[in-house]
């Protein structure tokens, strides 16, 4: 599986969001490291699961329009 990455800016965001998510229901401060190294654990331990449900997802909508593919597209050359 190919490595999930983020880019600089989304990472930014996601660790003021983590930050702000702190200070207003734990009344903690978080560091911006801390922060991060949150980030990077929940990458690495939610993100291959999503990720992963995420394919199957595609697959079975792709699954269900390639079977529906001959209804959408069948001519009838019986003519």
């Amino acid at each position: 599986m190919k490595k999930i990455t983020l880019s600089d800016e989304r990472r930014a965001r996601l660790v003021g969001q983590l930050q702000t998510l702190f200070a207003a229901e734990f009344d903690e401060t978080l560091s911006e490291f801390r922060a991060e190294q949150i980030v990077n654990l929940m990458l690495t331990t939610l993100g291959p699961g999503i990720y992963n449900q995420a394919v199957q997802d595609v697959r079975g909508h792709l699954q269900t329009k390639l079977d529906d593919l001959d209804g959408e597209v069948y001519v009838d050359d019986q003519t």
